[in-house]
């Protein structure tokens, strides 16, 4: 209880200054120029179409004391009619191109209630002096639930979870015989914040972890020399440290490959044929971050060859994702509805990041809790 206290106030400072700000009615500051001429103290936040519908609860929840701030959730189809109307706009998995962006005359910040940024056209929104920003997903407890989904899944893939409930439901005890983690080696693709909770985690599970990513502070050669923590380093729970150029040599040695890279038009589509060629006969891939990130045809032929041992994904290609898809009728295939980061933990602590932005663009203060891009 004493987490959901904490996350339902906002400072003294910014909650006297608001106080001031609903009963001076000489002010002109940032609120009056967004707002229209029949609300000027009215701060408007767009979340955009109904998925991942507890960040507006709880959002709403948060600001439910504060009238100046006005919430609404809006259809995807009637997204570039309103827009003009608001001052925030919190994307989720909506694409926000040029077209829409510029429309959006009021606005002053486009957000993700989350790190994800790739449906946002950054450029157009810079164009019309708008500011982009994502919430760090290191602070807000969503790196940590995407990590513990990436376990989840393997897991799932290694006791056999679709084969499990289907003995359950023949009345059939002992079987499948299913794998452990221990002994495995797992390669982290993207060893941002989710890889480095990952690592975190897996490591009591007594594997070896190979981790790839741009740069390390203290990359010297493929092979790490120090043991986990050694240096008190997040970099030490790897054993074996690479870049993009280690990527097929990683996979060929990996019995697990998790998937936590950023999307972008340098990893779209960098899980491929060639890439699943290069794993393990039999290895499980496992996929916590974009469903782009994987060449469908490419997953979809490795499991009717066989090569590819197993398939768990909380995202996909296209979401909702098809559930009559012919990838889902494998039994070694788990897919799970984009839900890792979507915690009590992780979506509370974003609606008070979301919720404190709100009243400080009212306020004309500072933003704090979010990473501007632009």
């Amino acid at each position: 209880m004493m987490f959901r206290h904490v996350f339902h106030k906002a400072s003294t400072a910014t909650m006297a200054y608001l106080k001031k700000l609903q009963t001076f009615k000489g002010f002109s500051g940032k609120v009056q120029e967004m707002a229209g001429d029949g609300d000027q103290l009215i701060t408007r936040l767009l979340f955009c179409g109904p998925d991942f519908p507890a960040s507006h609860y709880y959002t709403r929840e948060y600001l439910q004391n504060y009238p100046f701030i006005k919430v609404d959730v809006v259809p995807f189809d009637n997204v570039p009619t309103v827009i003009g109307d608001y001052n925030i706009c919190i994307v989720k998995n909506l694409r926000l191109n040029a077209d829409v962006i510029s429309r959006a005359s009021r606005m002053k910040l486009i957000m993700q209630y989350g790190v994800g940024l790739e449906g946002i056209d950054v450029n157009a929104a810079t164009k019309h002096g708008i500011k982009v920003a994502r919430i760090p997903g290191g602070l807000t407890g969503n790196a940590a639930s995407c990590a513990e989904m990436a376990i989840y899944l393997m897991l799932g893939l290694l006791r056999k979870q679709n084969e499990m409930q289907i003995a359950v439901k023949k009345k059939k005890l002992g079987e499948p015989v299913g794998e452990t983690l221990l002994g495995k080696t797992v390669f982290i693709m993207g060893f941002g914040d989710i890889g480095i909770h990952l690592a975190k985690r897996l490591r009591p599970f007594g594997v070896k972890i190979l981790a790839t990513k741009r740069s390390w502070d203290s990359y010297k050669s493929c092979k790490s020399d120090a043991s986990p923590r050694q240096n008190g380093t997040d970099d030490d729970f790897v054993d074996e440290k690479g870049d993009h150029e280690h990527i097929h040599t990683f996979a060929s040695n990996a019995d697990i490959v998790a998937c936590c890279l950023s999307m972008n038009n340098e990893t779209a589509g960098i899980v491929n044929g060639t890439f699943i060629s290069n794993m393990k006969k039999g290895a499980l891939l496992v996929n916590v971050a974009r469903g782009g990130l994987l060449d469908y045809e490419a997953i979809l032929d490795h499991l009717k060859s066989g090569h590819l041992g197993g398939l768990g994904m909380d995202v996909a290609w296209t979401e909702p994702f098809d559930p009559d898809d012919p990838i889902l009728k494998f039994p070694n295939v788990l897919l799970t509805p984009h839900v890792a980061g979507v915690t009590e933990h992780s979506y509370r602590f974003m609606a008070k990041v979301v919720g404190d932005v709100a009243l400080q663009l009212h306020a004309g203060t500072p933003f704090t809790g979010i990473e501007v891009v632009n």
